[in-house]
């Protein structure tokens, strides 16, 4: 079915430029844009270096996909439509701007229904996309019951938990750069998934930090934790942006030495760990074995353990520390209590730690992926890791003064890696990171848990700000190219899920003034995050192309420029 309208005007204010040229719809640059629960779709059409004519032709053809506009002078232009369930019957309605031309269809469905999923609206099998980018990208590593509309659709991107498996499922995993296809690691066998960035706080929240409560049991279960900590030959540690591999077991790679090093023998290895079991006697270093039981503190696959002894005498301690303080009414720690519970803690402290386990202990180890203040420390640089053959960026690891491993791991991220040939292919697992859906994971992250929408990124190394972000609408769908010449067959196009946001960033000669940044972030209470300057140029790269998709009407607002990123 065709549909077509017609837009005249008889104002003589909007014309084409002195240029005698016809329009090259080569030039011709267009955007589809839907909101989620929203019936309509809205198309943007310009050329940014014509301004369009007041009287034109739509011409909407359902089953070619195809919509097509005509000029007065018999020029026409050609787009492509999105697979959506377009409603046939409704009319089109058409708009012409001083710098562009707006055409809005109505639907049957919005673009993001969840009845969508039960339709076929793929292309035949020998034209399927490698990659799922016209779909939600999400892991399991962070939770989005805030967000509730980006999460409507059922095609939702592995998690962290479920990559675990698959990777445990094959015999040996190697990784692979993702821009040259260079062999980076041993073969693996082993997976591990890393405890999110705030797994101390969570431990306080749960048994409490006073010493009159089960703090004494949360700060000896981060104690252990931090010792049972390592990167081990053979083991890869999984975090949401990266996986964490022993320097040991990178091919072609050397590092220098970790000085001033000290031994340390684990009480438990993290690896052989999985379950609650009791503790072997050649693991206890020394507690005798009496039927005790181990309590354990699991996150993902990474297990501490304490004997029960020793938490039945915290618990014990804590029953007398409240009993104490109802019975005197002097408030929580007394100071005969704190004498005592001093103590107890003190056979922990006085056990020395290596100094990697003590930058863990602090929190201060994560992938160098938009990281937080409470991240950061200053004994701890991070150098960029690049493949040993293209030179392309592909991971980092943390270091001190020696530019050594700080502990003996190498952080390599999904969205540069492969975990199998070829490289995006059906049976790799990384298939769809990318950094720029990593970053609006985050930044939908921060929206949720820090009700902030507002974010400054900074550069790692010098802590200067590089761009600022601000969020508008996280549940926008969106498809951009440019216009098809007459004789060019039809584009089969799907629309893909982005978040629309404003942005400011260090471009060529601009600079973001430090002064009015620190005013932005102080009066808006804004999001800080730290990342390694290459990404944050990619990242700049994006939002700039995304931008020129835009007609000039819509590339400003209040100082920021318009763009969007996949998500």
């Amino acid at each position: 079915m065709e549909s077509t309208i017609k837009i005249m005007s008889s104002s003589s204010e909007i014309v084409f430029p002195a240029s005698t040229e016809n329009p090259n719809s080569s030039k011709w640059r267009f955007t589809w844009e839907a909101q989620s629960h929203t019936s309509t779709l809205r198309l943007i059409l310009f050329n940014p270096s014509i301004k369009p004519c007041t009287e034109i032709t739509v011409n909407l053809s359902v089953e070619k996909s195809l919509l097509t506009v005509c000029f007065v002078e018999g020029d026409s232009i050609r787009v492509p439509v999105p697979r959506v369930l377009i409603d046939p019957e409704a009319p089109v309605h058409c708009r012409v701007f001083d710098d562009h031309v707006e055409v809005k269809l109505s639907l049957l469905l919005p673009v993001d229904h969840p009845l969508i999923s039960g339709l076929d609206l793929s292309e035949p099998e020998e034209e399927k996309p490698d990659s799922d980018t016209f779909f939600p990208f999400s892991v399991n590593y962070v939770s989005f019951a805030a967000l509730e509309p980006v999460l409507r659709s059922p095609y939702l991107t592995c998690g962290t938990t479920l990559e675990i498996k698959k990777l445990s499922a094959m015999e040996e995993v190697h990784f692979y750069c993702r821009s040259c296809s260079t062999k980076l690691t041993k073969g693996i066998r082993l997976f591990n998934e890393m405890p999110s960035v705030d797994w101390q706080d969570v431990a306080d929240n749960w048994f409490g930090t006073c010493c009159c409560s089960f703090g004494g049991i949360s700060e000896q279960l981060v104690m252990q934790f931090a010792k049972s900590y390592s990167c081990t030959t053979g083991v890869c540690l999984i975090t949401g942006a990266s996986v964490i591999i022993c320097k040991e077991d990178l091919v072609g790679c050397e590092f220098p030495e970790l000085k001033g090093g000290q031994t340390y023998d684990s009480q438990v290895n993290s690896a052989k760990v999985t379950s609650l079991r009791p503790c072997p006697e050649e693991e206890n270093n020394g507690v005798k074995p009496n039927n005790e039981v181990v309590e354990m503190m699991t996150d993902g696959d990474s297990s501490t353990c304490i004997p029960e002894d020793k938490m039945k005498s915290l618990a014990g301690m804590s029953s007398e520390a409240n009993c104490d303080t109802k019975n005197h009414n002097t408030g929580c720690c007394t100071n005969n209590l704190s004498e005592s519970f001093s103590k107890e803690k003190e056979y922990e402290m006085n056990t020395e730690l290596l100094d990697k386990q003590k930058i863990f202990l602090k929190g201060c180890l994560g992938d160098a992926f938009m990281l937080r203040h409470s991240n950061l420390s200053k004994d701890v640089k991070w150098i960029e890791f690049l493949c040993p053959k293209c030179s392309s960026l592909i991971g980092a690891y943390p270091c001190s003064s020696d530019k050594a491993p700080l502990d003996d791991g190498v952080r390599l991220y999904k969205f540069n890696i492969t975990t199998c040939l070829p490289v995006r292919g059906l049976n790799d697992l990384f298939r769809e990171y990318t950094l720029e859906r990593m970053f609006s994971r985050q930044l939908l992250e921060a929206a949720q848990d820090e009700l902030t929408f507002r974010t400054v990124v900074r550069d790692i190394h010098t802590k200067c700000a590089l761009s600022q972000i601000v969020l508008l609408n996280p549940n926008a769908w969106c498809y951009s190219g440019y216009c098809m010449h007459n004789m060019e067959p039809v584009t089969k196009i799907n629309m893909y899920p982005v978040v629309k946001l404003l942005f400011s960033a260090n471009i060529n000669d601009t600079e973001l003034e430090p002064r009015n940044v620190e005013e932005w972030v102080t009066k808006n209470q804004a999001d800080e995050v730290f990342m390694l300057p290459s990404q944050v140029k990619e990242l700049i790269t994006n939002l700039e192309m995304a931008n020129t998709m835009l007609p000039p009407s819509h590339m400003l607002l209040q100082g920021f420029s318009m763009s969007s990123l996949k998500r």
